[in-house]
């Protein structure tokens, strides 16, 4: 059974940072992309950052380029998404998740969810 448990989130002011983590159990973690998506009140869940099993590929959204950084430990079978310059339209439930093979920046590529961690960005 595979498992996501994700962390990190919380307030914080416009311009500050926040690390997600984001522990998954299970088998050959290293063999999998892992990805984050996020969905804000009344908003359709959408994707962040995706990055391959080695870690040696990442993907973005464009609207987080440049200020966002998806990494992963597979040591650890671990996760992470170092935030930093957020912004109140970043306020979201952040939502780890597991590619079904290599990654993918669509909801259709992932299998196993996290419940998600909350960050609120207060202007």
């Amino acid at each position: 059974q595979v498992q996501l448990v994700e962390s990190g989130g919380g307030l914080v002011q416009a311009g500050g940072s926040l690390r997600l983590s984001c522990a998954v159990s299970g088998r050959a973690f290293s063999s999998y992309g892992m990805g984050w998506f996020r969905q804000a009140p009344g908003k359709e869940r959408e994707f962040v950052a995706t990055i391959s099993g080695s870690g040696g590929s990442t993907r973005y959204a464009d609207f987080v380029k440049g200020r966002f950084t998806i990494s992963r430990d597979n040591a650890k079978n671990t996760v992470y998404l170092q935030m930093n310059s957020l912004k109140p339209e970043d306020t979201a439930l952040y939502y780890c998740t597991r590619a079904r093979n290599y990654y993918s920046t669509t909801l259709a590529g992932y299998d196993y969810w996290g419940q998600g961690t909350q960050v609120t960005v207060s202007s």
